[in-house]
């Protein structure tokens, strides 16, 4: 009796989407065949358990050849040794650069250092993220930073470049990047409902508005650091809160363009003064480099907590800042527009898109 036997031969590398997700989530090899038996797999496939080990080893040995071309994606796509299609290649870079919400909200902000590496046991344990996967996340962190800080041009469109990530996820190591270099401060228990979605936006606003990026492209660091002299400048904006009768006047300006269109009109008019303190001072204060750290809780304390207080809505919030910061176009004696807007324009976007209703 002779049995007949189809074989096939290829090189192609075969690439299991699950398999490779549970060892990005760090399991280690029992534990991700564990995980898949409870999926159902060996009924779907006829496969026996000791298949199923070898296939998850097979493809456990795969990922970690595969890891130091992922350190540099660009490698991954001119080498030989792995026969993957570009679409494949272009799935493993995506999601192995990938991070979690809860891990990216525990170091946000912080020094991409060895001292913070060595609290990702905590960070671990409070997020039930694997170790594993939380030392991937923030070595990524790390290389995409200490690659593209020094780099002239847009910082968004240098991780493409060396990273090969998509528009989304290279917008999102760009905030990171400028976070983990301004070190500002997203950790105090009052900025704890703002999400990294939150954090990401205004980051995109700062590179877009207040960087030596925004007004000279020829610059090193272009989108990393702020613009020093503009921070500078930003003094020249207490005339509008240290001359009273230009505080009166801009007061005046904002009451009468905002009556019968706001909800909290009276509560507007009290307070008018104590918020355009607030956000003059922010502005004068940016130059110091704790003030900039600060940033987001000077937001939320000086500005978010007294409008919820007084149980301002979104679209109050919306009006407020629209009026407050075109009304000081028609103050003549102000002589700081551009400066003004530039500003502003900033401060307006994070504080709408950090206000939850």
């Amino acid at each position: 009796m002779t049995n007949d036997l189809d074989i096939f031969v290829g090189n192609t590398t075969l690439i299991d989407e699950e398999v490779y997700q549970l060892w990005l989530d760090g399991y280690s090899v029992s534990d991700a065949v564990s995980l898949r038996l409870r999926s159902g797999i060996l009924e779907q496939t006829g496969a026996t358990v000791d298949v199923l080990q070898s296939d998850t080893m097979d493809h456990y040995r795969t990922f970690h050849m595969l890891e130091r071309l992922l350190h540099t994606p660009s490698k991954l796509i001119h080498q030989l040794h792995f026969q993957i299609p570009p679409s494949r290649q272009a799935m493993l870079i995506e999601r192995y650069y990938a991070f979690d919400e809860a891990f990216v909200r525990e170091v946000l902000g912080k020094k991409l250092s060895k001292g913070t590496k060595k609290d990702l046991d905590d960070v671990s344990t409070k997020t039930s993220i694997t170790l594993k996967s939380c030392r991937r996340q923030f070595d990524n962190f790390k290389r995409v930073f200490k690659v593209v800080e020094e780099m002239r041009g847009s910082l968004v469109e240098n991780i493409q470049q060396h990273f090969l990530l998509s528009d989304r996820l290279a917008r999102d190591y760009a905030a990171i990047v400028f976070f983990a270099n301004s070190r500002f401060e997203t950790g105090k228990k009052k900025l704890q409902f703002l999400t990294f979605e939150d954090f990401a936006y205004c980051a995109e606003q700062m590179i877009q508005n207040w960087t030596l990026g925004a007004v000279d492209s020829n610059v090193d660091d272009m989108d990393v650091d702020l613009d020093k002299e503009f921070l500078q400048e930003l003094k020249e904006l207490k005339v509008l809160i240290a001359d009273k009768d230009l505080l009166d006047l801009h007061k005046s300006l904002v009451c009468t363009s905002l009556r019968g269109k706001i909800s909290v009109y009276n509560e507007m008019e009290a307070n008018f003064k104590n918020l355009s303190r607030a956000l003059v001072n922010m502005a004068s204060k940016l130059i110091h480099t704790k003030d900039v750290r600060d940033f987001f809780i000077d937001l939320v304390e000086k500005f978010i907590e007294p409008c919820k207080s007084d149980k301002w809505t979104l679209n109050d919030v919306r009006l407020f800042l629209t009026q407050y910061t075109t009304s000081a176009h028609n103050l003549d004696a102000f002589r700081h527009q551009a400066l003004w807007d530039r500003y502003m324009s900033t401060i307006k976007s994070c504080l709408l898109k950090m206000y939850h209703d």
